[in-house]
């Protein structure tokens, strides 16, 4: 699965995180100069390569799994960025330590993101931003496996408001995501202590896909992320 993953999350045009959230999550994040960063849920970090040459001062991601961990720590090397494995619910970490919690594409694989968002909140600093992506809840609401392969022409949304989990398979294998919708996410963030500052749907950037006018046209149906930022 992770080198799927790795497919999958920097496929140029070919990848939705490509051109659609991470130009949105980035924009959120704005200067990176002198932050501690938390990454929950880090993947390959590659996010936390990118935030160290922004100038972060320092950066640690947190993964529970061991092969995206070594992915990591490899993509990390010789940056100063430090990842651990750990599942986000379990994990600790002294208050007040981080001025940026960042979890990209990882908290609807959570069932209850109410208490990792205390924690956030309790291990930033005053003035510290909590930013997030998740599956758009128009995505997740409906419990379908990957397609056949080709380019997804057709989405379904159904029992949008019926929250929970939903089995399916993502790159190949079972996956277990949480559904939840627009609204909960928000309340979630509002019963952490955070005051929404920023609900993106990060629609395509136009000038990543260069000539592509039809996979322009084809991004442009659905929403396929949410991004949620706080303070």
């Amino acid at each position: 699965m992770s080198d799927r993953y790795g497919e999958h999350r920097h496929g140029g045009v070919s990848s939705p995180n490509t051109v659609m959230e991470e130009p949105a999550l980035l924009e959120e994040l704005g200067p990176a100069e002198g932050l501690d960063v938390l990454d929950l849920g880090c993947g390959d970090a590659d996010l936390g390569r990118i935030l160290l040459e922004a100038g972060c001062r320092s950066y640690l991601g947190v993964d529970g799994s061991a092969a995206m961990v070594e992915r990591a720590r490899s993509r990390l090397r010789d940056t100063g960025g430090r990842v651990e494995r750990a599942d986000m619910e379990e994990f600790t970490a002294p208050p007040g330590g981080f001025d940026l919690v960042v979890s990209r594409m990882a908290l609807h694989y959570v069932d209850d993101v109410a208490p990792v968002l205390a924690s956030a909140r309790r291990w930033l600093r005053p003035g510290g931003r909590v930013v997030f992506t998740v599956p758009h809840p128009v995505l997740t609401c409906n419990d379908t496996s990957e397609g056949t392969g080709g380019p997804r022409r057709e989405w379904v949304v159904d029992g949008y408001f019926d929250t929970g989990p939903r089995r399916r398979v993502w790159m190949g294998e079972p996956v277990t995501w949480y559904h939840r919708t627009v609204e909960d996410h928000v309340r979630a963030l509002h019963g952490a202590g955070f005051a929404l500052t920023a609900l993106r749907e990060c629609a395509p950037a136009r000038e990543l896909f260069g000539a592509k006018e039809q996979e322009y046209a084809r991004r442009r149906r659905v929403p396929l992320f949410l991004l949620i930022a706080g303070a």
